[in-house]
C-alpha cells in the first residue's frame, strides 16, 4: 500500500515538474547566426527503409546530415562497422555519407544485400540512421510447362491460371493477345488480384488460341510473357450434331442445352476467410462468382456501414477497395453473388493492425545552461509498440551516465543542464509490423543577447497605415524584448502598441508624430545589447487638381490638368494613361510637369485619360474622359466618307487561297487610307459578315487565304480620316474543298460536378473550322501518376462529356481531338484536371488563440492534410461569437461572425471583441465544394478594459446649498467597476472654473446628496466609472443652486466664493428652408429678460439685423431670406451689456430648380387660380353672413383651440391660452402662471409644447429632436416622461420635417 502510494506522489511530482518546464529557445533561420553557434548532427536525406535497387547500376545509398562542426559519417552492414576504405567498389562522397557502389566495372549487386546504417557524429553528439535493406530487384523467366487446350461447354465458368514467376518487387499482371491488345472484361470476364482470368460463364466467342499473361517488372523495366492458352468453346447446337453423326436413327441421343445455374463462388473459397492489412494501407477484398446469368456482386459489412468517401468498387464491383484503413475498419464484410436462380456469399473476416505511428515524434531542444526540459517520444499501433531510447547512438542503458537527465518511459526528463550535457537521442518505436526511428539533439548553449537587424534601419510608411518595426534576436537565455522611444525615452506601452513574440514592434496606425528613432533593448543574464531604427512617416500623395471631362473638336488642342501634392522627401513620377494602356507613341501628345495637353485631336483620341502617380511608398490615380466631336464644316470643300467600291471579281482560285480585286469609288475629298475586306460564310453562317483583312487605301488587288468547306462571298469598304463607306455588292460565290480539322478544340477544361464525375468541357469548333462535314470529338481521358492506358469515346458536335465513376478529386490528363467525314485534326495537347470535390474530411487541429489586448485576439491553427481538403484548397474559415459578458454574467442572443483566411494560411486576426468577455470559436477548411467539419469550440476570454460612460447623470432636488445626484451603471462596465469618479467646480457669471473637487464613490452607490454648497450658483459636474484598467469617458451635467425664499442674496461667507450666475442663451440651433429659418434656443437665469434674434449674411461686414421677440418664447422665425446664402445668429437679452449666445452659421436652402419653369403662362394654371379665387370669394361671404348672426366660424374655433402664445395672455384658472386680448407682453402673470415664485424658468415648466401647435396626440419628438406623428383633428397634451425635456421647438421646424 505504501508503495502505490509513493508511485502515485512520483507521478504527481513529474505532472508538476513538466508543467514547469522552462519553453525551449528558437534558433532563427540567419546564416550568419548559424554559422558561429555550434549544433550537434542532424539527418537531412537517407534512402528508404526498404532499398530496392536495379542490379545493373550502381547502388546509392543517401545519407546526408548537418551540424556545427560538420560531422563526419561511418557505417554499418548488417550490425558490424563496414570499412569502406577495403572495398575497392566502394566509395563514400566528399562532405557527405552517400555511399556509390560501383557495379557497372565488374561488381555484383547480389554481393552487396543487407542491412546497412549511417552515424553522423560532431563533438556534439551522434545522429544515425534507419536501417537500410539493400536488395536487387529481380524479374525471372516463366517457368517452362506444357499447356493443354482448354476445351469448355458453353455456359460453364473457367479459370485460366496466370501464375507469375516471383520477383521483386511483384510485377504488374495484364492480358493481352497476340497482336498485343489487352482482352475486353467485363462483369463475365474479369482478372482477379493473384492474375488468373476468370469466366463466370463462356460463350462461344471465347474461343480463341492466343490467351497470354503478361508480367511487367517495373523495376528494371521488363515485360515477361506466358506462353499462350488456348480455349476452346463447344455450343450445344455443334455438340448435338457431332453426336448426331456418330450414333443410328434408333439412338437416343442429344446433349441437354445450356441450363441456366445460381452463383457459386470461384473466388475465395469456402464460406469465410480472414484477411489482415495494416493502419493507413489500401484494404482489398475479392469475391468473383460463376453462375448463368452472370451473377452481379454487392458487399455489406456485418453491423455497420461501410465507410463513406473511402470506399470504391472496382473490377465491375467484384473488388471492394477502402482507402486509408484504421482500426475502426476492422468487421466481418460480405459479399453477395445474386442472379435470377439464387445467391451465395462469402464472409471475410477483417483485422486491422497497424506499424507503430507518431503521436508525439521528439523535437530538437535548445537549451541554457541551469535550464530544464523534456524530450517526450509517444507512439501507438497494434499491437501497443515498445518504446527505447539511445544516446547517440548507444543504447541508453550502456550510454555514459548524465546526471541532469532522467529517463521515465517514453520521456527523458533533463533537470540544471550543462553544455557537457548536449547529446543526440534516438527513439526506437517498434512491434511486429514495423518500427520508427527519431533523432532528436539537446542542444545547451550560454550565448549573450544578439540583435540581427541591421543597426539604423530605416522603416518608411505613410501616415495612418501600420509601421513595423523589427528587432530579430537570439540569445541563450532567450533574452527579454523592450522598445523605448527615442536613445534615452520611457519604454513603450499600452493599447497603441503592438509587441510581437518576435521582438517586433508594431504601431497599428502611424501618424506623422509618430517619425523618430526607437531603441529595441534585448537583455538575459550574460549580457545586454541595443538597437536604434529610425521610423519616417510620410505625408500621402493626393491629386489636388484633377483631370477634368473634356469635349473637343477634331483637330482642336485640349490639355488635362493633374496638380498633385505629397511628401517633399518622396519623389513622385506622373504616369498617364489612355484607356488603361500606354499613351501613343505620336508627337502630337505632350506630357508636361502637371498637365497632358494633345495637339491636333483626332477621332482616334477619343477615350479615357488617366493620370497615375507613384512614389515608393503609395500611389493614386485619376481618371477623365475626351470625347471628338466634328469640326464645323468650311463653305470651301466638303469631306465625306468614301462612295462603296464596285466591280468586285474572284480570280486564280485555288483550294486555300482566291484573288480579290476591286475599283475604288469616290474619295469624297479625303483620301482612301485602307480598304477592309470581309467575307460570309454561307454554308454555315449565311448573312453574317466577318472581318477578313485590310489592305493600304492604294492597293486594289489581294491575295486572300481560305479555309476549306467554306462557301465564300467577298465585300469590301472603303476607309478615310472621315469614316467607312457602305459595303460593296458582294462577289461571287465560291465553295472550298472538304479536308480534315486543321485544329483542335480550345479552352479544354476537366472539373468534376459530383465528388464522382469529370466534366470535360471544350469550345467547339466554328463552322468554318470545321473544314468538312461531320465535325465530331474524340475526348480522351487516364488517371494522372497512374499507369493506365487511354480512355477515349467519340461524341457529336458538342461542348460537354461527362465520365461517371471517377475517385474523388484526382488529377486527369485530358485531350480533345476534332475529326470529320476526311480525317482527324493534329494531335491535340494535354490539360490537367481534376474530378469533382467532396467536403474536407477533417477539422483543422491544434486550435490556439492568444489574447492580445482586450479587443484583439490571434487565432492559430495547424493546416489539415491536403489529402483530406478532397478539392481545391480554398482557405480556412473561423467562426466565432460571444458567449457571455464576464461582468453582467447574462446570456444574450448568441450573433456568430464569419472570418475567411484565404490560401494556407495558418493564424488571423480576431478584430473588434468586446473587452472583458468570454468568447468561442471554432475553424473550418474551405475547398470548392464547401466547408469541413468545424474544429472543437475553443473557449478564450478577453481582458477587462476601460467602461463607458455612465448610462446617465440626473441632477434632481435643488436646494439653497444642496443638489442631489443619481446616476446609471455604465452600458458597457467592460470588467468589474471598482468606483466612481464624482468631480465637479462652480461656475461665475464670467463663465469662469472654481475650484476643482474629486470625490471617489463607492461602486454599488447610484446617488448622492452634495450639501455645503454655495446658494444661486452653478456648478459643472464631471462624473465617470472606474475599473482595475482604468477610468472610462466621462459624462458632464450643469446644475444650479436655488436662491432664498426672500430673493434676498445672502452675504458671502469665506474668501474664493463664486457669485450667483447671471442668466445664459445656450444650445442656439437652426433648421434652414429656402427663403426662411427657425432658431431655436435654451434660456436658463432666475429673471425674465427681453430676448432678441441677431442675423446678418456669414462672412460680411454689415451690421447685424435685429429682430425682437415677444414673451418668452424660446424661439422664432426669420423670413424673408435669400435661397442658398449663409447666415450668421446670434440670441441676446435686452439691459445685460454682453449678455449673447455664441454664434451659429446656416446655409438656406437652394431655389428648386422646378421654380425657374415660367407657368403664369401656361392656361391650366390660370383656369385653375381662377377656380381657386371663386372658392375663396364664396367661403369669405358665407364666414361674413355667419359672423353677422353671432355664430363661430371654423376659423375662429381653430383659433380658440390653437392662438399664438405671442398675443395670448394666460387664463386665470388653469393656465391654459384665452381669448384675444389687447394686453401687453410685459402685464404681471397672474395667480395661474407656471412661473415658480423665485422667478426663476424652470425648464420642464415651459408651456411651448408643439401638442399646442400642432393638431393631434401623435406629434412627439424623438430623442434628437425631430418631429414624428401626423395632425389630426382631436388636442390633448401627453404628460414628459423620464427626464426627457417636454419643451417643444417651433412649429416651423416640426412644418420643416415634412418638406
Amino acid at each position: 500500500m505504501m508503495k502505490k502510494k509513493s508511485m502515485s506522489a512520483s507521478k504527481a511530482s513529474l505532472v508538476f515538474f513538466l508543467c514547469q518546464m522552462i519553453s525551449a529557445l528558437d534558433v532563427p533561420l540567419d546564416s550568419k547566426l548559424l554559422e558561429e553557434l555550434s549544433q550537434p548532427p542532424t539527418i537531412t536525406q537517407q534512402s528508404p527503409k526498404d532499398y530496392i535497387i536495379d542490379p545493373r547500376e550502381n547502388i546509392v545509398i543517401q545519407c546526408e546530415a548537418k551540424g556545427k562542426p560538420p560531422p563526419s559519417f561511418s557505417w554499418t552492414r548488417n550490425g558490424t562497422h563496414f570499412d569502406i576504405d577495403k572495398d575497392a567498389q566502394v566509395t563514400m562522397k566528399p562532405n557527405s555519407g552517400t555511399l556509390v557502389i560501383n557495379i557497372m566495372n565488374g561488381g555484383k549487386a547480389e554481393a552487396y544485400e543487407g542491412v546497412y546504417q549511417c552515424t553522423a557524429r560532431n563533438e556534439r553528439g551522434a545522429a544515425i540512421s534507419n536501417n537500410i535493406v539493400i536488395r536487387p530487384s529481380r524479374s525471372p523467366l516463366w517457368t517452362k510447362e506444357k499447356l493443354e487446350p482448354n476445351q469448355v461447354r458453353e455456359g460453364d465458368s473457367l479459370v485460366l491460371h496466370c501464375r507469375p514467376p516471383v520477383g521483386l518487387p511483384p510485377p504488374i499482371i495484364f492480358w493481352m493477345d497476340n497482336a498485343f491488345q489487352r482482352l475486353p472484361q467485363s462483369e463475365r470476364v474479369s482478372q482477379g488480384l493473384n492474375g488468373d482470368l476468370y469466366f463466370s460463364n463462356v460463350q462461344p466467342e471465347d474461343t480463341r488460341e492466343d490467351y497470354i499473361c503478361y508480367a511487367r517488372f517495373n523495376h528494371t523495366q521488363t515485360i515477361q510473357q506466358k506462353q499462350p492458352i488456348s480455349v476452346k468453346v463447344f455450343s450445344m447446337d455443334s455438340l448435338n450434331d457431332t453426336i448426331a453423326a456418330n450414333l443410328s436413327d434408333t439412338d437416343i441421343y442429344g446433349a441437354k442445352p445450356v441450363t441456366e445455374r445460381q452463383p457459386i463462388l470461384l473466388t475465395p473459397t469456402g464460406s469465410t476467410s480472414t484477411k489482415v492489412e495494416l493502419r493507413g494501407n489500401v484494404l482489398l477484398l475479392e469475391c468473383i462468382a460463376a453462375g448463368l446469368p452472370t451473377p452481379v456482386i454487392r458487399w455489406i459489412k456485418e453491423g455497420g456501414e461501410l465507410p463513406a468517401n473511402r470506399t470504391f468498387f472496382e473490377n465491375f464491383k467484384k473488388t471492394l477497395k477502402i482507402i486509408d484503413v484504421s482500426e475502426a475498419d476492422s468487421g466481418n464484410y460480405k459479399c453477395i453473388a445474386r442472379n435470377i436462380l439464387g445467391s451465395a456469399h462469402h464472409v471475410i473476416s477483417v483485422t486491422v493492425k497497424a506499424a507503430p505511428y507518431w503521436i508525439t515524434a521528439p523535437r530538437n531542444l535548445v537549451l541554457s545552461p541551469g535550464e530544464d526540459g523534456t524530450l517526450i517520444c509517444r507512439a501507438n499501433g497494434n499491437p501497443k509498440p515498445s518504446i527505447s531510447w539511445l544516446a547517440n547512438g548507444v543504447p541508453i542503458a550502456i550510454a555514459p551516465e548524465d546526471p541532469s537527465r532522467k529517463v521515465d518511459g517514453d520521456t527523458i526528463i533533463f533537470s540544471h543542464v550543462q553544455e557537457r550535457s548536449s547529446a543526440v537521442y534516438q527513439c526506437n518505436a517498434s512491434n511486429e509490423y514495423g518500427y520508427l526511428l527519431a533523432n532528436a539533439f539537446v542542444n545547451v548553449l550560454a550565448e549573450p543577447p544578439r540583435i540581427l537587424t541591421p543597426a539604423n534601419k530605416l522603416y518608411q510608411v505613410i501616415a495612418d497605415s501600420p509601421a513595423l518595426l523589427d528587432c530579430a534576436y537570439f540569445g541563450s537565455p532567450k533574452p527579454e524584448i523592450e522598445w523605448f522611444r527615442g536613445v534615452k525615452g520611457s519604454i513603450l506601452r499600452g493599447n497603441e502598441y503592438v509587441f510581437h513574440d518576435n521582438g517586433t514592434l508594431e504601431i497599428p496606425v502611424a501618424q506623422k508624430d509618430s517619425t523618430g528613432t526607437y531603441t529595441c533593448v534585448a537583455r538575459n543574464e550574460l549580457g545586454k545589447v541595443q538597437n536604434e531604427v529610425q521610423l519616417e512617416v510620410k505625408d500621402p500623395t493626393m491629386i489636388i487638381k484633377q483631370p477634368e471631362y473634356k469635349v473637343i473638336q477634331r483637330y482642336g488642342q485640349v490639355s488635362f490638368e493633374c496638380i498633385i501634392k505629397h511628401d517633399s522627401t518622396l519623389l513622385p513620377t506622373v504616369i498617364w494613361l489612355k484607356d488603361n494602356d500606354e499613351l501613343p507613341e505620336d508627337e502630337r501628345f505632350l506630357v508636361g510637369k502637371d498637365n497632358l495637353t494633345i495637339m491636333n485631336v483626332t477621332d482616334k483620341d477619343d477615350g479615357t485619360y488617366t493620370c497615375i502617380v507613384n512614389t515608393s511608398l503609395d500611389s493614386v490615380s485619376a481618371s477623365a474622359v475626351l470625347t471628338v466631336v466634328a469640326a464645323p464644316p468650311t463653305p470651301a470643300i466638303i469631306y465625306a466618307r468614301p462612295n462603296p467600291p464596285f466591280d468586285l471579281e474572284l480570280t486564280g482560285q485555288l483550294e486555300r487561297s482566291v484573288e480579290l480585286s476591286w475599283i475604288p469609288g469616290d474619295e469624297n475629298n479625303s483620301p482612301i487610307t485602307n480598304f477592309v475586306i470581309e467575307y460570309e460564310d454561307g454554308l454555315h453562317e449565311p448573312g453574317v459578315w466577318h472581318y477578313q483583312t485590310e489592305v493600304p487605301g492604294t492597293q486594289t488587288t489581294v491575295e486572300l487565304k481560305l479555309s476549306p468547306y467554306v462557301n465564300y462571298s467577298f465585300r469590301v469598304i472603303a476607309v478615310n480620316e472621315i469614316g467607312r463607306s457602305q459595303p460593296s455588292e458582294p462577289s461571287e460565290q465560291y465553295l472550298t474543298k472538304s479536308a480534315s480539322p486543321d485544329e483542335n478544340p480550345s479552352n479544354v477544361k476537366g472539373t468534376g460536378s459530383e465528388p464522382d464525375n469529370l466534366v470535360i468541357t471544350w469550345e467547339s469548333l466554328k463552322g468554318f473550322q470545321s473544314n468538312g462535314p461531320g465535325l465530331q470529338y474524340k475526348v480522351s481521358w487516364r488517371q494522372k501518376d497512374v499507369d493506365d492506358e487511354w480512355t477515349s469515346v467519340i461524341v457529336a458536335n458538342v461542348s460537354k462529356y461527362i465520365v461517371s465513376g471517377t475517385p474523388t478529386f484526382v488529377p486527369y490528363e485530358i485531350k480533345v481531338q476534332a475529326l470529320n467525314d476526311l480525317g482527324y485534326a493534329p494531335e491535340p495537347s494535354e490539360v490537367i484536371g481534376h474530378s469533382g470535390e467532396d467536403l474536407p474530411m477533417v477539422a483543422p487541429g491544434n486550435v490556439q488563440v492568444h489574447v492580445i489586448n482586450s479587443t484583439l485576439a490571434k487565432v492559430h491553427w495547424d493546416p489539415v492534410p491536403l489529402k483530406t481538403v478532397r478539392g481545391h484548397l480554398q482557405g480556412y474559415k473561423v467562426y466565432y461569437w460571444k458567449v457571455q459578458s464576464l461582468s453582467r454574467r447574462s446570456r444574450r442572443h448568441v450573433e456568430k461572425k464569419i472570418l475567411t483566411f484565404r490560401g494556407n494560411k495558418t493564424f488571423g486576426m480576431l478584430p473588434g471583441l468586446e473587452p472583458y468577455s468570454s468568447y468561442k470559436l471554432n475553424v473550418r477548411v474551405v475547398n470548392g465544394k464547401g466547408e469541413g467539419p468545424a474544429s472543437p469550440d475553443k473557449v478564450f476570454k478577453t481582458p477587462e478594459g476601460v467602461p463607458s460612460s455612465p448610462s446617465f447623470l440626473k441632477i434632481t432636488n435643488p436646494t439653497l446649498d444642496s443638489l442631489t445626484l443619481e446616476w446609471g451603471s455604465p452600458t458597457h462596465p467592460n470588467g468589474v467597476l471598482i468606483s466612481y469618479i464624482l468631480k465637479f467646480q462652480p461656475i461665475n457669471n464670467t463663465h469662469e472654473l472654481g475650484p476643482l473637487v474629486e470625490i471617489r464613490i463607492p461602486a454599488n452607490e447610484s446617488s448622492l446628496i452634495l450639501k455645503n454648497l454655495n446658494y444661486s450658483t452653478r456648478y459643472k459636474f464631471y462624473f465617470n466609472a472606474q475599473t482595475s484598467v482604468g477610468s472610462g469617458s466621462q459624462i458632464t451635467e450643469e446644475a444650479v443652486t436655488i436662491m432664498d425664499e426672500a430673493g434676498i442674496l445672502r452675504p458671502a461667507v469665506g474668501a474664493g466664493k463664486v457669485q450667483p450666475l447671471y442668466p445664459r442663451i445656450r444650445n442656439v440651433t437652426t433648421a434652414a428652408a429656402e427663403t426662411y429659418a427657425n432658431i431655436s434656443w435654451e434660456y436658463e437665469g432666475p429673471d425674465h429678460a427681453n430676448i432678441y434674434v441677431e442675423y446678418g449674411v456669414a462672412g460680411s461686414k454689415e451690421d447685424w439685423k435685429k429682430e425682437i421677440v415677444n414673451g418668452s418664447r424660446s424661439f422664432f422665425v426669420l423670413k424673408g431670406l435669400t435661397p442658398g446664402t449663409a447666415y450668421k445668429v446670434r440670441v441676446g437679452a435686452e439691459g445685460l451689456s454682453g449678455f449673447r449666445s455664441s454664434e451659429d452659421v446656416f446655409e438656406t436652402g437652394p431655389a428648386m430648380a422646378s421654380r425657374q419653369v415660367d407657368i403664369a403662362t401656361q392656361g391650366w394654371f390660370i383656369g385653375l387660380m381662377c377656380a381657386v379665387a371663386l372658392l375663396i370669394l364664396i367661403l369669405l361671404i358665407v364666414c361674413f353672413i355667419r359672423r353677422n348672426k353671432g355664430g363661430k366660424y371654423p376659423v375662429k374655433e381653430k383659433e380658440d383651440a390653437h392662438a399664438d402664445p405671442e398675443i395670448q395672455p394666460m387664463k386665470e384658472d388653469d393656465g391654459t391660452f384665452g381669448e384675444y386680448s389687447d394686453a401687453e407682453d410685459h402685464k404681471p402673470l397672474k395667480k395661474g402662471s407656471r412661473t415658480p415664485s423665485d422667478r426663476t424658468v424652470k425648464k420642464e415648466d415651459s408651456d411651448d409644447s408643439l401638442v399646442d401647435y400642432g393638431e393631434g396626440v401623435n406629434g412627439q419628438f424623438n430623442e434628437d429632436g425631430s418631429f414624428i406623428g401626423q395632425y389630426s383633428g382631436k388636442k390633448e397634451k401627453e404628460p414628459a416622461e423620464g427626464n426627457e425635456s417636454s419643451e417643444a421647438p417651433s412649429p416651423v421646424n416640426a412644418m420643416n420635417s415634412f418638406v
